[in-house]
């Protein structure tokens, strides 16, 4: 506590520059990101798929997934320039205290005075800032959804379902944001130094609380989830759950189909009560081993901890951003960089400290892939130790063709940017390397069986 106390005193220097080095960061992020997108997009130039794929991916094929990666690196580029001339924009002509200003008016004249105060002064400057940044992202988010995506045949939304998504989203964010925002500024002014022990023991709580209403009262606003009917892929399912032990309590469809061509599958719960949701789209366009040989892989995260992992270091990672935020939120010199020299409001610290803190936030993002990579090859593993090689090899192969992922990738642009290894990758961990291959993947799976028994859950 002391030790945080005493950075926060030391970085505290009036006529620091912040402005100009938050700047910097973010024009620094942005060239290596450029750079990284622009080794990428030579990779996508190429006319022949990788070796591993020649006998799985049709030329064709290959060549819209290439068209399709070139469209979306350009879409990329134009859009993280139209995202730094925002920043910019909000930076050079001072919006932050403007808008600040501006709803601090809003306050006085139109809220009573016993309700007057910085947590309601923050819940108008919020929603305000948000609806103002939601308005900005429509010309990039419709592109996107009707240009790009249609154009490659995922998009099944419409523009009414498009305009219905955001609104709904809008006004989950007050029913949800105004109560969450208000504790967080109540935690912070009410418990002193020590107020991020409190503010992560907040966000714990309500991390439980959203994994409880998500499905109940969030997901059903955007998407049908129906129970999956009686069937060989029903009864698949449920025993490789009770193979493994798996909490399982409800087997869902989600209608995907109704906004995209994309195909997924996943669980989510409570530790003591876990439901699995598969899109409609793996189901329509997979065999019905291929999908359980997926779901073999999904619940390989769970039974090798890495949920529980994934889930620790996220609280650690909260844990240090709230103790940084203590170094940082009576920063005056901070505050007065950005045009702030009368009031030092808590939300607006909470902006400028997440912008110097861009950084850290590439580093732990380079980090958070490399271990993401290592636990999917892992639940690989554990899918192929449970005779599911071929299975899942061919469902990943499908799922690359009908999603056109990107079929190959520059290894220091795929180290920063993807959570899962690339395909040729996969495959060869998979021990499948083609049709001369189907034969050893066949020998794989009859060598390696593992009951459930046998693992340590």
């Amino acid at each position: 506590m002391d030790l945080l106390q005493r950075l926060g005193r030391f970085l505290d220097r009036p006529g620091f520059p912040w402005k100009k080095l938050i700047v910097g960061f973010s024009l620094a992020e942005y060239l290596f990101e450029s750079f990284l997108s622009a080794r990428q997009y030579r990779v996508l130039q190429e006319k022949k798929p990788p070796k591993a794929l020649e006998g799985e991916v049709s030329q064709e094929v290959f060549d819209k997934s290439q068209a399709y990666g070139r469209a979306k690196a350009k879409f990329g580029f134009v859009a993280n320039v139209y995202s730094q001339i925002q920043n910019y924009g909000i930076i050079y002509f001072d919006l932050l205290p403007t808008l600040w200003g501006l709803t601090g008016v809003w306050l006085t004249q139109y809220v009573p005075a016993k309700y007057q105060g910085e947590i309601v002064h923050t819940l108008i400057f919020f929603f305000t800032y948000n609806i103002i940044t939601t308005i900005l992202s429509i010309p990039t988010s419709y592109y996107s959804t009707f240009v790009l995506e249609e154009k490659y045949g995922f998009n099944k939304s419409t523009v009414k379902l498009w305009v219905t998504d955001m609104i709904k989203g809008q006004a989950l964010m007050v029913v949800f944001g105004a109560p969450l925002l208000s504790g967080f500024l109540a935690i912070v002014q009410k418990t002193g130094n020590s107020f991020f022990y409190y503010l992560w023991l907040f966000s714990v709580v309500v991390s439980l609380f959203a994994i409880t209403i998500y499905p109940i009262f969030i997901l059903p606003l955007f998407n049908k989830l129906s129970p999956l009917e009686q069937g060989p892929l029903k009864t698949g399912v449920e025993n490789l759950a009770k193979r493994l032990n798996f909490p399982l309590n409800s087997l869902y469809v989600i209608d995907g189909s109704k906004r995209s061509a994309h195909s997924n599958a996943y669980f989510y719960g409570l530790p003591w009560k876990k439901h699995i949701v598969i899109y409609d789209t793996l189901i329509e366009k997979s065999e019905t081993e291929e999908v359980v040989g997926v779901l073999a892989h999904e619940l390989g995260h769970w039974s090798l901890g890495h949920t529980t992992k994934l889930l620790g270091i996220s609280q650690f990672h909260t844990f240090y951003i709230f103790a940084l935020f203590s170094v940082f939120i009576n920063n005056r010199s901070l505050y007065q960089s950005f045009g702030f020299h009368k009031e030092f409001p808590i939300i607006i610290g909470f902006i400028l400290f997440s912008d110097a803190l861009a950084p850290m936030d590439t580093v732990v993002k380079l980090l958070m892939n490399i271990l993401s990579r290592k636990f999917e090859f892992q639940a690989d593993e554990f899918a192929v130790k449970l005779g599911y090689s071929k299975d899942l090899a061919s469902s990943l192969i499908k799922l690359q063709i009908q999603n056109l992922s990107t079929m190959n990738a520059d290894w220091m642009y795929a180290s920063y940017h993807f959570s899962h290894p690339i395909l040729p990758e996969r495959l060869g961990a998979l021990g499948y390397y083609g049709d001369e291959k189907k034969a050893d993947a066949k020998r794989m799976d009859d060598e390696k069986p593992v009951k459930a028994s046998d693992r340590e859950l």
